[in-house]
């Protein structure tokens, strides 16, 4: 599966450089490679303060849960605070691992 993370990272960074060996490692601790969906919720999270990543798509629509129960099993969102209004809302925010994985796309 590393092998698949990296050849995908390949492919959307362009390459790897020696100043992103840190990205790698921590990329390499997580699980799986991330679907078109999972991979452009996190991306919505680079331009948030603290990575905050959004409840909604661009579209208005709430982010299917399973996305983001997915990510943060993966390792590259983890839950931020309990949303007191809507506790069923799952408030989340970029990992290490994710800001690695989504960072330089």
């Amino acid at each position: 599966m590393i092998v698949a993370l990296d050849m995908h990272l390949a492919h959307v960074k362009g390459g790897w450089s020696m100043s992103d060996q840190s990205a790698i490692l921590a990329v390499r601790r997580v699980k799986g490679v991330p679907s078109q969906v999972q991979f452009a919720w996190l991306r919505r999270g680079l331009k948030q303060p603290g990575g905050k990543l959004p409840l909604f798509d661009l579209g208005g629509k709430r982010i299917d849960p399973r996305t983001i129960r997915r990510c943060i099993d993966a390792g590259w969102a983890r839950s931020w605070f309990a949303n007191p209004i809507k506790p069923d809302w799952l408030v989340c925010k970029l990992t290490n691992a994710g800001r690695a994985l989504v960072g330089k796309a």
